[in-house]
Order: structure tokens, then C-alpha cells, then sequence
């Protein structure tokens, strides 16, 4: 199984892909001591507009904040600083990313917060939030950057301080503008600063070296307890998915692999397991079906082109094969051929491209199964095996 590109078998079909496996960015190479987990900028947002709703309601700048995660554990931060100017109170809360390489590392989410005439909470963008200027991310075109999950953590806390009456929350990042520009928002089609993301409110290490040694060390156990397959995932909500999809599998079968598939199945095969199951979303299964085997954002972008010559695979017309290959993103993509009733077809295709990538990979060794889910991570929208679809929930 390569560290290095190793090109298709001779006589295969042109599109086969190379396999490629790069390395770690230079920033997350190994590191003496285990990584400090971190705070994603959804969950200090919504701690950061809790605390300027508390200031609103009662007066006082309020010193610490509880707030609640979407899994239901509650966690607590320091508010930096916080003050009423009119109707409004603003807070701020300074974001920790523990030892994860993260451009937002100490930014500081601020809030502000003004009662208004509506019931609920109106939450926008502010200066340093990035406006959404193209499809694909589900998310309004044409609105702030702040993705589901921390919508709604901030409406929970800000709800929960509310005492019922209608709040307008404005959520800004000075100096989001600059450090955008370090990240891929302008070539998505964010424009003006940051975006507001996490799906579970921490952020792991997915991107290190040591999470690397994790995925090995999960699979190792796996092996040492005699299970023959491994079931590959790329976050929480697609492990869910895989869950429920495969419920007769023990739990230590499951692995979130973050960006090490080549690690993971490299480690299987070495210890003799006979099976990997890889359940993802259509962003990484775009990368994996290209040959790329460490999918690190800054190692490897999602090959829309790869997407236009699956969608003429599937029986797609010309103009939606070019929609695709012209595609923002591969959520983009998953969108078009949806609207289009091809994501069943086109789904298909793709999940069998990736299942040859990882036989080739593993040389053999592995019997692969592929599996797309939703968005959600709980619908199997296309998959190699048929029974599958539509079995996670």
C-alpha cells in the first residue's frame, strides 16, 4: 500500500486514478504531548451572545457563562469583556481551538444584543462573519455564514436568557476579514470573513499527526479483538449514520477516520483484517474516488471535474454535466443532481469508484463497501450495496 503516488495498472481504463497519500502539513506534524481539544466558533458565539442577552436582562456584566452543547453537556467560559451602550449589550468571548492548527485560534467572538417587537431570536451577521455569495453550502445565499448546528446553540443560550421576550442578535469577529484569507471561504464563494461552524461544539484534532495515530491505534484494537471488518467514518453524524446502518457490528469496529483512510486501511490490512465499510458524505467520497487517500483540506480539493464525468456516467445531459463540473463545492454537486433526480444513479457510481480505490489500495487484502449519506448523516442516499439505501435513520 503506497506512501507515494502509484499510478493505475496497466491496461485500465484512462479515469482510473492514482493513488495519493500526502503528507501532514508542516503544522501538524508530531508533537511531543497528547493535543488539547478546543472550543468551535459556534459554541463560543452562543456563549458569547448568552452572556450580552444576561447583560441586556438584568443589568449586570455577567463574568462567566454556561452554555450547552448538542450533545447536552454544558460547559462554561470567561466572558473578556462585555458593556451596554444604549439599547444594546455586547459581549465577547475569546476562542480557544486547543492545539488544533486553526486560523480562528483566540478570535474574539463577539455579540450584540438588542430586544425587538418579534418573538424568538433574529440572528445575523455582523463585521468579520462572512456573507454566503454562492450555492452548495447549505446555507441562504446571501446571508451570514453561521452554519446549522451553531444557529442553533445560539438560539438555545440566548433563549435561555431570555426570559421569553423576542432578541436580535448581531454576531461580528473583528479582524474575521484577515483571517479568512487563510482559509478556502473566498474560493467557496464566503466573502467578508469567517464562518461560523462546528457540529458538535469541540474541536478534536482531526488534522494531526496524533489523530493519525489514534485511527491506527482504533483500528488495532479492533483487529486484536478478532473483528475481520472495519467500518470507516468520517465524523460524528456520519458514525451515527453507520450505526444504525450496521447495527450487528460491535462498536469498536466503528472508526471516526477523520482525514487518514490510507492510514486506517494500511492498518487493517496489516493486521489481518478481511473488510472495510467507508461511510461518508459526498465531499470526501469525491476526494477518495480521485485517488487521495489523506484528505486534509490543505493536501487535497474536491474534483467537481471528477463529479461532470460521473453525471454523464449516470445519463445526465450534457448542460448538468457541465453544471458539476462547474460546481462551487461538492454539496453543489450532491444539490444538482439531486434537483435534477439523478443522485440515486450518480450516488451509485461514485460509491463504486471509491470502493475500487480502497481495493487498491489495501492490494487486495480488503473487501470495500461504500456508503453516501445526507447531509445529516442518518439517510443512505447511494451506495454499492442496494439494501442499504435509505436504511440509516
Amino acid at each position: 500500500m503506497p506512501d507515494q503516488p502509484t499510478p493505475p495498472p496497466p491496461g485500465t481504463a484512462p479515469d482510473v486514478p492514482q493513488l495519493r497519500e500526502p503528507d501532514l502539513p508542516r503544522t501538524a506534524k508530531d508533537r511531543p504531548k497528547a493535543l488539547r481539544t478546543g472550543w468551535t466558533t459556534g459554541t463560543c458565539a452562543s456563549a458569547a451572545a448568552k452572556a450580552a442577552v444576561e447583560l441586556l436582562a438584568g443589568g449586570v456584566p455577567p463574568r462567566w457563562v454556561e452554555v450547552a452543547l448538542p450533545s447536552g453537556r454544558r460547559v462554561t467560559f470567561a466572558v473578556a469583556e462585555s458593556g451596554l451602550d444604549g439599547d444594546a449589550a455586547t459581549a465577547v468571548v475569546v476562542k480557544d481551538a486547543g492545539d488544533d492548527p486553526d486560523v480562528t485560534h483566540g478570535a474574539r467572538l463577539t455579540a450584540t444584543a438588542r430586544w425587538w417587537q418579534g418573538t424568538g431570536v433574529s440572528l445575523r451577521g455582523g463585521t468579520g462573519v462572512g456573507t454566503v455569495t454562492k450555492p452548495g453550502l447549505g446555507l441562504d445565499v446571501g446571508g451570514p455564514a453561521i452554519n446549522p448546528v451553531p444557529r442553533q446553540m445560539i438560539t438555545q443560550a440566548v433563549a435561555e436568557a431570555a426570559g421569553g421576550r423576542g432578541v436580535d442578535v448581531v454576531i461580528s469577529v473583528p479582524d474575521g476579514e484577515r483571517m479568512a484569507r487563510k482559509t478556502t471561504n473566498r474560493r467557496l464563494g464566503i466573502l467578508g470573513g469567517i464562518s461560523i461552524l462546528g457540529t458538535t461544539g469541540i474541536v478534536r484534532p482531526f488534522s494531526t499527526a496524533s489523530w493519525r495515530a489514534s485511527v491506527m491505534q482504533a483500528v488495532q484494537v479492533a483487529a486484536a479483538q478478532g473483528e475481520q471488518t472495519i467500518v470507516l467514518c468520517t465524523g460524528g453524524r456520519t458514525e451515527a449514520g453507520a450505526m444504525a446502518l450496521l447495527p450487528e457490528l460491535p462498536e469498536v469496529c466503528f472508526v471516526e477516520v477523520g482525514d487518514f483512510t490510507g492510514a486506517a486501511l494500511r492498518t487493517a490490512a496489516g493486521h489481518g483484517m478481511t473488510g472495510v465499510v467507508f461511510v461518508g458524505m459526498a465531499g470526501k467520497l469525491t476526494k477518495l474516488a480521485a485517488g487521495v487517500l489523506m484528505t486534509h483540506y490543505t493536501r487535497s480539493a474536491v474534483d467537481t471535474v471528477l463529479l461532470g464525468r460521473v453525471t454523464t456516467a449516470a445519463g445526465g445531459p450534457p448542460e448538468l454535466a457541465a453544471q458539476v463540473d462547474a460546481a462551487n463545492t461538492a454539496r453543489h454537486a450532491y444539490e444538482l443532481w439531486e434537483s435534477a433526480g439523478l443522485l440515486r444513479t450518480a450516488g451509485d457510481l461514485l460509491c463504486g469508484r471509491v470502493r475500487d480505490v480502497l481495493a487498491r489500495f489495501g492490494g487486495g487484502a480488503l473487501k470495500a463497501e461504500v456508503a453516501m449519506v445526507d447531509f445529516t448523516g442518518r439517510t443512505v442516499v447511494a451506495a454499492t450495496r442496494p439494501e442499504w439505501v435509505s436504511c440509516a435513520g
